[in-house]
């Protein structure tokens, strides 16, 4: 069994949903294929991770690649070589080159590994070329675009999957196991968040990714080119998927429950002008810049079915990687963070208890199938089985099990959260993207593969 803990380090047949329309069951002719063809538009190192998984199956030929650094396109052909694989066609004349890519008959689904503000664009784009999209996870920039996606999948019948691989976490499936044999009773408290350290992300010099700086812009390298700029012009926050999507699965949030309203609201900001000071010095040109992001931003849900969901992004502050985890019922409770448990009348005394039985009792079934396969994928191998998931939806041309509802509900988070902050933290209801089917639909997450 992988431990949590050491998963975490390395990281610092199917069901069909009763929402699927007939429409959409043709799509694009993909039903039930053998090997599906898959085209990746961004090749960064999120996306060379995810081109690594691809690679090394036998069910998925990687035929298209897009991106306009040539150094990511260079490392990328390089792994293409050492898997003894054919060499992609590769798109890199500029930011709309992935067009190019998306009118390819060869293709059926695509993969976008690119910076925030491009992703519901290319999504949009992909699903108007009838290209199956996985799509990785972000806030969305406003709340029209999260409509934007529903309303174009509904149009074309193109699927979109929403790439949170957290939701495929092994003690969270395993808790996902829990609550589903009423293990915890009825649900009342969640808590999430995002609570990860990235400074280093945000600064370097230009020189060596992840290394301290104080750089970003054009002068930075990798994720520093673009990421920094959102906590300049933005207050919210701004990801909130790693947290709120696994919390969604085991509330059945869209399915059977919805989000009512959030409230959101944010602290002060000094850790990224202190790491700039740290690092650059106080006549460093970085020094005065304003950040318009909270060190810590708050957020607290309320559900339709009135349980409430507490959510942290916290990542401009010295700290240990934690998304904290929190899951409570009237029969007991259970906590990440410390990898405790407490069920009323089975843990001895009014006690924490390691949760390491319990792991093993619940231990997903997908899981305990799939474990040898899965051993030594990404993320301590909760990528194997998102990528896994995605390649069989594409297969079958069915809804995935993160599927664009709760992409849109997910991401919506983003823009809700600004401005309630901007509000005082004023209540913001979240749209019905399901318009009213949330109430029938059902929970389709994991495929039973």
């Amino acid at each position: 069994m992988i431990n949590r803990r050491d998963f975490i380090k390395k990281t610092s047949i199917l069901g069909v949903s009763s929402f699927l329309l007939p429409s959409f069951s043709l799509g694009n002719g993909l039903d039930k294929k053998e090997k599906i063809r898959v085209g990746l538009i961004g090749v960064g190192l999120r996306g060379r991770a995810t081109l690594s998984l691809l690679l090394n199956r036998n069910d998925v030929h990687v035929s298209s690649i897009c991106d306009i650094d040539i150094n990511s396109i260079d490392a990328s052909n390089k792994m293409f070589s050492e898997y003894n694989k054919k060499k992609p066609k590769v798109f890199d004349k500029g930011e709309y080159a992935y067009q190019d890519l998306l009118k390819r008959k060869d293709l059926d689904a695509v993969i976008i590994s690119t910076p925030w503000r491009w992703h519901v664009k290319m999504a949009i784009d992909a699903m108007r070329e009838k290209k199956y999209v996985g799509m990785e996870v972000s806030g969305a920039l406003n709340i029209k675009e999260c409509w934007d996606l529903v309303n174009v999948h509904e149009e074309t019948g193109t699927h979109l999957f929403i790439l949170e691989n957290v939701c495929y976490r092994r003690d969270i499936m395993a808790v996902l196991n829990m609550v589903r044999k009423d293990l915890f009773g009825e649900l009342i408290h969640l808590e999430c968040g995002y609570q990860h350290d990235l400074r280093f992300v945000k600064f370097n010099d230009g020189e060596t990714v992840y290394a301290p700086g104080a750089e970003f812009g054009e002068k930075a390298l990798s994720e520093a080119k673009w990421r920094t700029k959102h906590s300049v012009d933005r207050n919210g926050d701004l990801y909130p998927t790693h947290g709120f999507g696994p919390v969604a699965q085991i509330l059945n949030i869209n399915s059977g429950n919805q989000c009512d309203y959030l409230t959101s609201t944010a602290s002060k900001s000094r850790g990224l002008r202190e790491y700039i000071l740290k690092n650059g010095g106080k006549n460093h040109p970085n020094a005065n810049v304003k950040f318009k992001l909270g060190d810590v931003v708050t957020t607290v849900i309320k559900t339709k079915n009135k349980e409430t969901i507490t959510l942290q992004h916290d990542t401009n502050l010295p700290r240990p990687y934690s998304l904290g985890f929190k899951v409570q019922g009237t029969n007991g409770i259970w906590m990440d963070i410390n990898d405790s448990i407490y069920i009323e009348g089975k843990t001895s005394g009014h006690s924490w208890e390691s949760d390491k039985e319990y792991m093993k009792t619940y231990d997903h079934p997908l899981w305990k199938k799939y474990e040898s396969l899965a051993d030594g994928a990404g993320h301590g191998g909760m990528d194997w089985f998102l990528m896994n998931d995605f390649v069989e939806s594409v297969k079958n041309n069915i809804e995935p099990p993160l599927d664009v509802y709760d992409c849109a509900t997910m991401r919506v988070i983003t823009p809700l959260s600004e401005n309630s902050i901007k509000n005082n933290g004023a209540p913001q209801k979240f749209p019905d993207f399901t318009k009213g089917k949330w109430r029938t639909r059902k929970n389709k997450f994991p495929l039973n593969i």
